[in-house]
């Protein structure tokens, strides 16, 4: 497992108020400055949001007001206690759901995978976020790489699942790139005029590594001659002053991965996010297992500036045969906008939210566990039974959400005062897709 610690100075933010609101956006690291922008770095939004049917410039400025307006109807400088939730258009809008993969997840850094799967030179994994295919490898040089997984000859993708390559070969017409992704053979293209090697690479994105996790970024940034970026910088970026709080907590310690698990819902990616969000709201409710292994009284949640973190104490001991998947404190960090990391015990388990469409995302678990209990079978057959369980009740709770935001008879709700990381999450989206 390759391992990074931070050890960058983090500028010293003051916490948040118990009651927060949108102010502490604006006083806190890279907040108060247009969505595009953090710090002086400029982001490129490729928009894509208008309708396909219907190219023109009348119906462009269509969506973009009605959008506007979809957003303007969540106020985040209404406090908790006052405050509305966003409306339900927000979860079923499908001109809504293209702007959001525009402004929210192809501009600022996202979890896409596992340091394990990039670990020795000519690995590679694929991968998809909203619409962009993309695939990240480690070249024969050791360097972590990461491009747009499209042929530039007639746009087939290029690879698929993951594994181990010496060069890309597309399956469509046999065009060869390297590990660097620079073209090194166009089949058939003798006699071609104006046509350059150099110039029909594979397309790059920015990534990074930090601890366990891989790190992309769509949107095209420019940097200054003094800026550096290092994977600590991402990681500063991505987290925040949360960045020591996760490191603490065990987050990229050194453990062994165990296995992937997928789940495919019919629900708007927002819905599984404000579940993981609502303070152990639903717990007792929907979860008569869990309950059992937590100590809801000493719920809490803090909030960073694109972090938040909720913690709980286990509420039971080791059952008679030793067996104890809790331990006895669990934490669990959303880091915006749709990538959560739960660790309890001797695992932990992250969970990436990708959305699919207005009514269906794809949820990735994966599993790690502490190296000296990799080989315990019985123990890991067990705590994977009991964290399969909590995650089909949560399918369907989140499936029955969302066809009540269909329906005609809702159109907003209230929050509780233990759902602030929900609020919290809410008025970062409402931040991020202001036009």
């Amino acid at each position: 497992m390759v391992t990074a610690r931070i050890t960058a100075t983090v500028p010293t933010v003051p916490p948040p108020a118990p009651n927060f609101t949108s102010r502490y956006l604006k006083s806190h690291l890279g907040f108060g400055v247009p969505a595009f922008q953090f710090g002086r770095r400029s982001y490129h939004y490729p928009i894509i949001f208008s309708t396909r049917e219907d190219p023109s410039s009348s119906s462009r400025a269509l969506a973009v007001s009605e959008i506007s307006k979809l957003v303007e109807e969540f106020d985040p400088e209404i406090s908790l206690e006052r405050a509305s939730t966003p409306p339900s258009s927000w979860y079923t809008d499908p001109q809504f759901y293209r702007f959001e993969l525009d402004r929210v997840f192809y501009g600022g850094w996202q979890a896409v995978g596992y340091s394990d799967q990039i670990k020795d030179s000519r690995d590679f994994f694929t991968g998809r976020l909203g619409e962009v295919e993309f695939v990240v490898c480690r070249d024969d040089n050791g360097k972590v790489q990461a491009f747009h997984n499209v042929c530039s000859h007639h746009a087939s993708i290029l690879a698929s699942g993951n594994g181990k390559k010496s060069c890309f070969v597309c399956p469509y017409h046999g065009w060869t790139y390297s590990l660097s992704g620079s073209l090194l053979k166009a089949t058939r293209m003798t006699g071609i005029e104006n046509f350059d090697l150099n110039e029909m690479g594979l397309k790059p994105l920015r990534v990074a590594v930090w601890g366990p996790f891989v790190l992309l970024k769509v949107a095209q940034t420019t940097l200054s001659q003094e800026e550096v970026e290092t994977d600590g910088a991402v990681a500063i970026e991505w987290l925040g002053t949360s960045v020591g709080r996760l490191s603490q907590g065990g987050v990229d310690s050194p453990l062994s991965f165990i296995c992937r698990r997928e789940y495919t819902i019919d629900c708007n990616w927002k819905v599984f996010c404000d579940n993981y969000l609502d303070g152990g709201y639903h717990v007792p409710y929907a979860h008569k297992g869990l309950m059992s292994g937590l100590d809801l009284e000493t719920y809490s949640t803090t909030l960073f500036e694109r972090v938040s973190i909720q913690e709980c104490g286990g509420g039971s001991k080791a059952g008679e045969d030793g067996f104890d998947r809790l331990g006895s404190k669990a934490l669990y960090a959303f880091i915006y906008p749709n990538f959560m990391i739960n660790r309890y015990g001797p695992w932990m388990d992250t969970n990436l939210v990708l959305p699919l469409g207005p009514r269906k995302c794809k949820v990735v678990f994966d599993y790690f566990l502490d190296p000296s209990l990799k080989d315990d079978e019985d123990f890991i057959k067990r705590s994977l039974e009991e964290s399969e369980r909590v995650q089909m009740e949560d399918v369907v709770l989140c499936q029955n959400v969302q066809r009540g935001l269909e329906s005609p008879a809702y159109d907003k709700g209230r929050y509780a005062l233990v759902e602030k990381a929900m609020h919290h999450f809410h008025s970062l989206l409402n931040h991020n897709l202001k036009l």
